[in-house]
């Protein structure tokens, strides 16, 4: 075992006479290994982008809902009113009717 952790240690594997079927699985190995990493990485950034654009998302759904709630209170009557009592146009005090018309030939 002594003998067997020395030629291990001073790389025997590596210069031997059949070294070329060992040489092809360590380049094997190393390109897996290459891949592998790279796979991670690519996996890591998206998860990076979908956790952005899922911040983005409920900032903007956050400004949809405040722009929308900001629109229906510009709508409301009360509040038309007020503005424009401020021009000097009031809501008219008499309700419409209505006008029929018949004709008859």
């Amino acid at each position: 075992m002594n003998k067997g952790m020395y030629n291990i240690l001073k790389a025997n594997f590596l210069i031997s006479n059949d070294a070329v079927k060992n040489w092809r699985f360590i380049v094997f190995c190393t390109i897996l290994a290459i891949i592998m990493i790279a796979s991670s990485h690519s996996a890591e950034r998206k998860v990076h982008n979908i956790a952005r654009l899922n911040t983005e998302v409920r900032e903007m759904r956050s400004e949809f809902v405040d722009m929308r709630s900001a629109l229906m209170k510009l709508k409301m009557e009360s509040t038309i009113t007020n503005k424009m009592a401020a021009r000097g146009v009031k809501p008219s005090e008499t309700p419409p009717y209505k006008i029929k018309i018949n004709i008859t030939d």
